[in-house]
């Protein structure tokens, strides 16, 4: 049996920015550690390993004078976005290339039958919005349709001001 609770932290102002000093640091650490990934596959080279890319992210930069704020959070939360990191970049490439399981990212058939292609779909919803369409791919609305501002909204008028005549 599994148990699950609900609860609301209220962080004091201190933990606030703790917080977001924690939050802040991981995501520069994932973001250094993509773009590492991304700038050796876009050069061919080899895969950049999981240590590798740490000494580099997080070990290098943490004497680099640029990046010594990064010492200042636990290296828990470093090391946890790289983890992260790995995780979305191995899922990204295995849907891709239709290892993983569930849902292929690509392409889909819902319920009705009707099969969808993400690619397709995209051109198609920039292709409408390029053209004032108001349709998109999947039969919804690209544009909310415009519609005549309530006498009572504010910023309208329902009639021009009344000039004085002399």
């Amino acid at each position: 049996m599994q148990l699950r609770y609900n609860f609301r932290l209220y962080p004091t102002p201190g933990q606030q920015v703790a917080l977001a000093r924690a939050f802040g640091c991981a995501r520069t650490v994932f973001n250094d550690a993509l773009r590492a990934r991304q700038e050796a596959r876009e050069q061919g080279l080899p895969y950049v390993s999981d240590g590798e890319l740490s000494k580099r992210v997080i070990t290098r930069a943490k004497v680099s004078t640029e990046r010594c704020w990064l010492g200042e959070v636990s290296a828990v939360v470093l090391q946890q976005a790289l983890a992260d990191l790995n995780i979305a970049y191995r899922n990204f490439f295995a849907s891709v290339t239709g290892r993983r399981k569930g849902v292929n990212v690509r392409s889909w058939t819902c319920p009705g039958g009707v099969s969808h292609d993400r690619d397709v779909n995209a051109a198609i919803n920039i292709l409408a919005a390029g053209r004032a369409e108001s349709l998109n791919a999947c039969g919804g609305t690209v544009r909310p349709s415009l519609a005549v501002a309530r006498p009572d909204e504010a910023g309208t008028r329902s009639k021009l001001p009344a000039t004085s005549a002399a």
